[in-house]
Parts: C-alpha cells; sequence; structure tokens
C-alpha cells in the first residue's frame, strides 16, 4: 500500500535562512524549522530560543476578572464555603487542584466538586448545585465549564449560589448569567492571545488575585508545573504566553518540585528533563484513566496531595486503571472498525480503503461501549480513515454518549450545529466535541453529519503532512538535535520539527509490539539510523513488495536503549520508490 497523505514541503525564503544561520550560528535546518514557524527576524527567533522566562499578558485584560477576583476576596474574608467545580479531564483536574492549592494558602474554605463522567457527565448539573448550596456552598467557580449552562446558573441565582465561570469553550448568545463569566473567546475581551485552557486561567485568575490583594504563601509562579499539564494535554496552542508558561512548568515537572508528580514521573522513569511529549504520552493518559473509568478526584488527590505514602497508592491505582483503558480502547477501537468495514467497500486490517469507499464522516455506535475510551476511539479511527469520526455509546436506555474528532477544515461545533434537532445536547471545540443523541435519532444525525461535512468538502481531501525541510540523513546527527531542543516545548501551534528523506535504502524491517514497524535505514554514504512507526505495521507489506527504497517523514530523536543513546528516526508516513 502507499500512502494517502499529501507531503507538503513549503518553500522558505533562503536569504532569511542564510541571516538566521548567520546570526544565530545555527545549522541551515534549524533555521529553516525556525522559518518555518514565523521566527524569521533575528531578535523574534533568538527570543524562541532563549531559556525559560518570559513575559506574559495582564490578567485584568480578560473580561470580567475585576468582578471575580473582589468576590473571592469577600469570600476569603468573610469564610465562606468556596466550591471549585472542574471537569474530568486533565485540564479541569489541574485547573481545580491550582484552585485549591492557592486559595486554600490564602485562607479560603476551599472545596472541589467533578461531575462522575458515567454517571453524571460534563458540565454544571442542577442536582450538584442544590446539594453544594444544602452543604453551605455561598460561591462556585467553575474550570472548563458553564459557558452553556444558562439554566444551571440561573438555578444557582435562585438559590442565592454566586457563580463565577472561567471557561475557554467558544461561547454562543446569550451569554451565561454569572455574576462573572471569565472566557478569552468572548466577543467583547481585549485580552491579547485567546489560547489559554483552564488551568491558564485559573493561573491569571490566582495572578490577578495576587496583584490585587497581595502575594500568597505559595508564589503564583509555583504552579506553573499545572498549566503545563493542563496546556499540553488539552492541546492548546504552545505560542505566546502558553509558550512561557509551559516552558517554566515543565522545568518544575523536571525538578520533582511536587510530591503527586515526583511519584508518577519516578514510576515511569522519567528521570531529568520532561518534555512535552512525555506530558502528552504518558503522564496526561494516566491521570485521564482517573476520569475516564474511576473518578477524577484520584488526579486532583495526586496532584494537591503532600504525603509521599499516599501518592504512591495514588500512582499504583492509576496505573491500574491506565492498564484497562487500554484493553477497552482496543477493544472497542476494533468493533468500530468492524462496522466502518461492514458499512461498505471497505477492506479488512492491513490496506487503507480508497477515498471513494468511506463516507464523508466516521460515526459508529455501540451497546455497552465504554464512554470512557469513545473519544480515543474516534482519535483512532480519524488516523485511520482521515475522516471525521464520531463515536457512540449506548445505554440500556438507548441514550448515547458521543465523542467526535475532526480533521483540518471541519469545525465540528459548527457540524454539531447543524445537527442540533438530533441531539439532546453538545458542546466542546472545532476539532473535538461531545455530544448526547437517542438511539432512534441516532440514524438521522448520522445522515445530516455526513451530509454536512460533505457540502464542506473538506472533510473528504487528502490528510497533509506539513514537512519542514527536505533533508539528507547525514546532517543528522547530535548537534542538529541539540539545536531542535531549543525549540521546545513542542505541541499545538510549536509540532515537533518533520523532516523528508528521499531515496532510503532499507537495510531490515519487522512488525514488533502492538502493530508497529520497525526498520534499519540509510541514505547513500550515510550511517545506518533505526526507526520506528508507530501502529504502522500496514506498511510491512510495502516493503515486501518494492524494491528496498523509500522515500519517508519523520522526526528524529534520541532513543535510549541498554544504557546506550541513539539516534532514532520516528517515522510519521513513507511510500516506496
Amino acid at each position: 500500500m502507499q500512502s494517502h497523505k499529501q507531503w507538503v514541503v513549503p518553500d522558505v525564503d533562503q536569504a532569511q535562512v542564510e541571516a538566521l544561520t548567520r546570526t544565530l550560528s545555527v545549522s541551515p535546518i534549524t533555521a529553516t524549522v525556525l522559518c518555518r514557524r514565523g521566527m524569521t527576524e533575528p531578535a523574534l527567533a533568538r527570543a524562541w530560543l532563549s531559556s525559560p522566562g518570559g513575559v506574559t499578558h495582564d490578567p485584568f485584560g480578560l473580561p470580567d476578572m475585576e468582578p471575580a477576583v473582589d468576590r473571592l476576596h469577600r469570600a476569603v474574608r468573610h469564610g465562606e464555603r468556596v466550591c471549585f467545580y472542574g471537569d474530568y479531564d486533565v485540564d479541569g483536574m489541574a485547573a481545580v487542584s491550582l484552585h485549591l492549592l492557592f486559595w486554600r494558602s490564602v485562607g479560603a474554605r476551599a472545596e472541589s466538586y467533578i461531575p462522575d463522567r458515567q454517571t453524571e457527565g460534563y458540565g454544571l448539573h442542577e442536582s450538584a448545585i442544590r446539594d453544594l448550596v444544602t452543604r453551605g456552598v455561598s460561591l462556585l467557580l467553575t474550570a472548563d465549564c458553564g459557558t452553556t449552562s444558562h439554566r444551571e446558573i440561573a438555578v444557582a441565582r435562585e438559590l442565592g449560589l454566586d457563580v463565577i465561570v472561567t471557561d475557554h469553550h467558544r461561547p454562543q448568545a446569550p451569554l451565561p448569567g454569572a455574576l462573572a463569566f471569565i472566557n478569552p473567546y468572548r466577543d467583547d475581551s481585549a485580552y491579547p492571545f485567546h489560547g489559554l485552557c483552564s488551568g491558564g486561567l485559573a493561573y491569571k485568575v490566582a495572578e490577578a488575585y495576587a496583584q490585587k490583594y497581595g502575594a500568597a504563601q505559595m508564589p503564583v509562579e509555583s504552579f506553573r508545573d499545572l498549566v503545563a499539564l493542563s496546556s499540553i494535554a488539552d492541546l492548546v496552542p504552545l505560542r505566546d504566553e502558553n509558550r512561557v508558561l509551559v516552558r517554566d512548568g515543565l522545568a518544575q515537572v523536571s525538578r520533582e518540585t511536587r510530591c503527586g508528580l515526583r511519584a508518577l514521573t519516578q514510576s515511569l522513569g522519567l528521570a531529568g528533563a520532561c518534555s512535552a511529549s512525555a506530558v502528552g504520552f504518558q503522564i496526561a493518559p494516566r491521570l485521564n484513566a482517573a476520569g475516564r473509568l474511576a473518578h477524577a478526584d484520584l488526579g486532583v488527590q495526586l496532584l494537591t496531595t503532600d504525603s509521599d505514602d499516599a501518592a504512591r497508592r495514588l500512582v499504583r491505582r492509576l496505573d491500574e486503571l491506565n492498564r484497562r483503558r487500554r484493553h477497552l480502547e482496543q477493544e472497542t477501537t476494533r468493533a468500530a472498525m468492524r462496522q466502518v468495514e461492514a458499512a461498505g467497500d471497505v477492506p479488512s486490517a492491513g490496506a487503507l480503503p480508497p477515498a471513494g469507499a468511506l463516507p464523508p464522516a466516521i460515526v459508529v455506535g455501540g451497546d455497552g461501549w465504554h464512554s470512557g475510551v469513545i473519544g480515543i476511539v474516534a482519535a483512532r479511527l480519524v488516523d485511520r480513515y482521515h475522516r471525521p469520526a464520531a463515536v457512540v455509546a449506548f445505554d440500556r436506555d438507548g441514550l448515547g454518549k458521543g465523542s467526535v474528532r475532526s480533521v483540518r477544515g471541519v469545525d465540528m461545533c459548527h457540524a454539531l450545529e447543524h445537527c442540533r434537532r438530533d441531539l439532546v445536547a453538545f458542546g466542546g471545540h472545532a476539532m473535538a466535541a461531545g455530544f448526547t443523541v437517542r438511539r432512534d435519532s441516532f440514524a438521522a444525525f448520522t445522515r445530516r453529519l455526513c451530509a454536512h461535512v460533505d457540502a464542506g468538502g473538506a472533510g473528504t481531501a487528502p490528510p497533509v503532512l506539513d514537512v519542514d525541510a527536505a533533508v539528507a540523513l547525514s546532517d543528522v546527527h547530535l548537534s542538529l538535535l541539540r539545536e531542535l531542543d531549543q525549540l521546545q516545548p513542542f505541541g499545538m501551534g510549536n509540532p515537533e520539527p518533520m523532516f523528508l528523506g528521499r531515496g532510503l535504502s532499507v537495510l531490515e524491517h519487522r512488525i514488533v509490539g502492538d502493530d508497529h514497524l520497525k526498520l534499519v535505514v540509510r541514505q547513500e554514504n550515510s550511517v545506518p539510523f533505526a526507526g520506528i512507526g508507530f501502529r504502522m505495521g500496514r506498511f510491512a507489506k510495502t516493503l515486501d513488495e518494492g524494491r528496498g527504497r523509500i522515500d519517508a517523514v519523520f522526526t528524529p530523536e534520541m532513543n535510549a536503549w541498554n544504557g546506550m543513546q541513539r539516534i532514532q528516526l520516528r517515522l510519521c508516513d513513507l511510500r516506496a520508490v
């Protein structure tokens, strides 16, 4: 099989590349990567490569920040009970943890509430609000929810409960009737950066309070590790002040200053510097496993504990949940793929289907599927079929919880808005969203979603790989990796550099682990390089039938094995030549 992806190697201004190479004393490859990220001026590029530290924006530029911190200050002064109400993902856990630690340090009577994913679902719930009021809570602050909770906030107001909403989901008119609504996407916001996650917003609230009412026992800057977890896990753009907060936060994680994170990183064998990749692929999945299969309170307990023994117990529990999550994910993914293959002229596992064999959007559903893994399964389907994918888990009453992931050019919030008449509820972001649908509306929802995606056309376009530069393998060496490392942290808005190697000779290849492709390549007179393509075992047939030469898109990285380090090519895509 050949790749269905379109490789794009944009032209760059060679004069700008040469200027950066000369001024910054970096290789032309690193200079090209900087230009591809818009860092074309030497001063701007030098700042991008600089050490931790940098400028963040005035928190009072966010709408309603002043009344929010004033109301919180009144609650602190009068000993009111304040509840921080979050979401069950890493962003929600980290934001709630930050609030608890900071506000308790200034003397607040702070507690938290995170709904159960399986029994309650996302967002504010009237029953929870009534229970909190009964328990004496007089101020509620949301983290990562509340933007669309008009009815629930109205109930809170009737019960005398003040509500402050902090959220980064895109608002729709009318705005919630909260005492304060802090959201960088508000149309009337003058804040210069829209990309803050809820952990970032929690940090800005604490920062604003410290500026106006004095420093807490715990410096606000000490919470940047929690902001880093939130920002990386929630896939917000790692640019502007997010880059500053995440870069500093990763340095704090590496120093093992927080008890729970220290226990988690040590259990994962993450000695030394902690990267955004380690957070995204190792730390965040374990924290998320709590909210997916048990309760997100486990994650909050880990992030707020000061007991090493308690931290180690919690880490063992998270490891158990994560192993179960992987099993459920694999089972559900296989079941979902069988539905896709049975629905049309789609080959079974092995080769990718031709574009015309697939609908504009993949929509599957099953009885008894675990709602905690359907978002991951949707992402797996997008990765395999290159279409927007919606996965629905139906309960015994015929109510389905759905999760959808998208592709470039298809705004899923807009798509679900188009399907509103078929849905009980929905919300989320352009690339990832959630919804609730009844079984008797599932077929109509499927037709309407596919028609909407088809009308836009973007859903059926081939996926694009944005390649930074074509390189010779002889130029891939340790000094290049050290230069590229200065561009960290990588993530949304600042992806890991990807390079194109042409005419690589395949010296050996095999499938290892869970359908991973392991190979050894060289180019002309270069040394041999080991390569790994995760979940790319389907390409083995291409290599068996080919002439032993490929073009490959890859990211170079250091790989430690048996006490030795060597450069490895992490494959993104390949083609036989």
